[in-house]
């Protein structure tokens, strides 16, 4: 009998009468290199999923303010050109004109809205509360600021990545 061949049963290899297993799975070695490979190459993506994170909730906080100034502007156009809070009311107040059906005057009714179903969550400080006038926009202690003399509507985060002293989503 000359050279191996391959006996009666699958995967064993019968070389001068002695018989051997093929070889199965990964050595420790193997393991090691892949998982090495594996860091390596999260270690050059995860980097990039941070700056879209960033980017993501950036588009995010436009498309919300966007879709609040739109409805702003449909509860303006019910009203008889009223904003949804006056001077001396509450985020509260506003809130609940924007997430509640009301009558022409703003008060609770069934003419009107609601104009969305809940107050959105600013991104970048998870807040969902309205800051009825006072400081500008950028005191990070509500989610939103309304102003009830212009009717302006902003994000109330502070964040200033580019170091300058003006919170960067006050002017989206």
């Amino acid at each position: 009998m000359e050279g191996p061949f391959v006996g009666p049963r699958l995967g064993t290899v019968i070389d001068e009468g002695i018989a051997m297993r093929a070889h199965r799975g990964f050595t420790l070695v193997e393991l090691m290199i892949i998982v090495a490979l594996l860091g390596i190459m999260a270690a050059i993506v995860i980097p990039e999923f941070g700056s879209n994170t960033s980017e993501a909730r950036t588009s995010a906080l436009n498309s919300d303010l966007a879709a609040i100034r739109k409805q702003i502007e449909l509860y303006r156009y019910h009203h008889q050109e009223q904003l949804p809070a006056a001077a001396g009311e509450t985020g509260p107040d506003f809130i609940r004109r924007m997430t509640t059906k009301t009558d022409g005057t703003g008060g609770v009714g069934t003419e009107f809205g609601p104009y969305f179903l809940r107050m959105p969550t600013n991104p970048f400080n998870d807040l969902d509360t309205v800051r009825v006038g006072n400081a500008a926009a950028g005191a990070n202690t509500h989610g939103w600021r309304f102003d009830p003399a212009t009717g302006e509507f902003q994000a109330d985060d502070n964040i200033d990545a580019d170091h300058n002293g003006i919170p960067d989503h006050v002017g989206l």
